[in-house]
């Protein structure tokens, strides 16, 4: 399991990276996708946060300056790599409360993948923003990467 989400994690840094990439050679980020792509960074550090039960320094939907993401894409990582890392039990119940205070209890499997997903879900919006914004969308499927 440890090398399963190991790969998810370096498959998701890859194609964040890719996405800070791109935004920084732009002389302009369209501020829905600053919105988007901050949410993606805040969610995974949620994400990390409680499943070592610490309480997060970031917002749902906090906005983060473009030149910041960078960072906080590798403290997201990093975390993330200690995680699995340490982990004994991926079975383990986390209890957390949500972004509205409400209880809740998943294993950390599944907090683990719902980052990756959270994360891929979002990088196909942002591909819909670049198409609208007259720009073609990175190639980010799993099997691009795995090529």
């Amino acid at each position: 399991m440890k090398v399963f989400f190991n790969q998810l994690f370096d498959y998701n840094f890859h194609c964040n990276k890719k996405l800070i990439e791109a935004f920084n050679a732009m002389d302009a980020v369209p501020e829905k996708v600053i919105k988007r792509f901050s949410h993606i960074l805040n969610a995974h550090h949620i994400w990390n946060a409680r499943a070592i039960g610490k309480k997060p320094e970031y917002g749902v939907f906090q906005v983060h300056d473009v030149k910041d993401w960078g960072d906080i894409h590798y403290e997201n990582q990093r975390a993330s790599f200690e995680i699995t890392t340490t982990a004994d039990d991926f079975e383990q119940r986390i209890d957390y409360e949500n972004s509205e205070n409400r209880l809740f209890t998943n294993t950390l499997q599944d907090i683990l993948f719902h980052i990756i997903n959270h994360s891929t879900h979002h990088r196909g919006q942002l591909a819909i923003d670049f198409r609208e914004n007259d720009l073609e969308p990175l190639p980010l499927d799993y099997i691009h990467y795995k090529r």
